[in-house]
């Protein structure tokens, strides 16, 4: 199997526009895509679907909530990671708002994370920094240089 990263110099394999990928284990929805725009990239065995035109990713949680990312452009990868690009805007079912540049979800430990500068905002708190990782519901996160401010009772 080639570990060479599909090049973006390739020629699509496919494209096509106002694209919904369902992702479903067991018959239960674990992520629904949706994107204006795919292009499919195929090297050796690596495939890639490249979304740009603006993108919605629902991740639901195995509590039956869902968690919703709108990004300008992102990348679905054969091994079902995801990558999202320009003003993305993760928002929990719990009201919790996160925006960065740019976001990780791998698809083995269903984590977001992302090392650019991030802010998250609640109900109660305001908190910014650099570095993030986070489950998909946003319940447990961290960011690793934070700084912020809280309501405090």
């Amino acid at each position: 199997m080639s570990t060479a990263a599909v090049s973006g110099k390739d020629m699509p394999a496919q494209e096509s526009w106002n694209v919904t990928l369902v992702v479903s284990d067991n018959g239960r929805t674990k992520t629904v895509v949706s994107a204006r725009h795919a292009s499919e990239y195929r090297q050796g065995e690596k495939q890639e679907i490249r979304l740009d035109g603006g993108v919605s990713v629902q991740l639901f949680n195995r509590d039956g909530t869902a968690t919703l990312l709108t990004a300008g452009r992102g990348i679905v990868h054969d091994n079902r990671d995801i990558e999202a690009f320009d003003n993305v805007v993760i928002r929990s079912a719990d009201g919790t708002v996160l925006r960065t540049e740019h976001i990780s979800r791998t698809s083995n430990d269903r984590m977001i994370r992302s090392d650019k500068y991030v802010t998250i905002t609640g109900p109660s708190r305001s908190i910014r920094g650099y570095g993030f990782e986070s489950d998909e519901a946003m319940k447990r996160y961290r960011i690793f240089h934070a700084s912020g401010e809280a309501l405090s009772k």
